[in-house]
């Protein structure tokens, strides 16, 4: 049973092959590992059906683990068009899937989470994946390293969100200098 400050985030690698996802606790300053894997849709048909399965398996994911919020890899820019054409539908259709049970969505660039996890945005797969079981202190690397891109960004959705943010308002800098101006040289 969670706490009621805690919060279950499912990340998701988008593919059109392979779908990675990640399952995260988050409470207090340390995310808690839950789970990973990865959704085989390589044998599932056309790009359609593929198309399909995605929907189908996060569905699935949402039913089993409960999250409250999901971070989803956005697509990065390659030189394939058709590509990159492919992989934003497989995104979409994962977010439709979230947002048809009415969980937040939030998206990540790919620098953006190997930022978060390694502190370098040009970290690779496997620096990213080796983090992470550090991290956790996990023994098993799992066969497809998408499972780790998945929970790499329920990770950094985790960061982020630790983050402090400024907002306008009574708490803001400038309603703070505008209250105090003998503290302020």
């Amino acid at each position: 049973m969670l706490k009621s400050h805690e919060k279950i985030v499912l990340g998701i690698d988008p593919g059109t092959n392979l779908m990675g996802y990640g399952i995260i606790r988050a409470s207090g300053k340390d995310p808690g590992y839950i789970d990973m894997g990865v959704v085989d849709l390589k044998k599932s048909g056309d790009h359609y059906m593929k198309l399909r399965r995605i929907y189908e398996s996060t569905i699935g994911l949402i039913e089993k683990y409960l999250p409250d919020e999901v971070a989803i890899e956005a697509p990065f820019y390659g030189k394939n068009v058709q590509s990159m054409l492919k992989l934003g539908r497989a995104q979409g259709v994962a977010m439709a899937a979230v947002l048809s049970r009415d969980i937040p969505v939030f998206e990540y660039a790919p620098r953006k989470i190997k930022q978060a996890i390694t502190s370098r945005g040009d970290a690779s797969k496997e620096q990213v994946a080796g983090m992470l079981f550090r991290m956790f202190d996990l023994k098993e690397v799992p066969k497809n390293l998408d499972a780790t891109d998945g929970l790499a960004a329920a990770v950094c959705h985790f960061y982020q969100s630790k983050a402090p943010i400024m907002k306008s308002g009574s708490d803001s800098w400038e309603s703070f200098i505008k209250k105090n101006p003998g503290r302020v040289k």
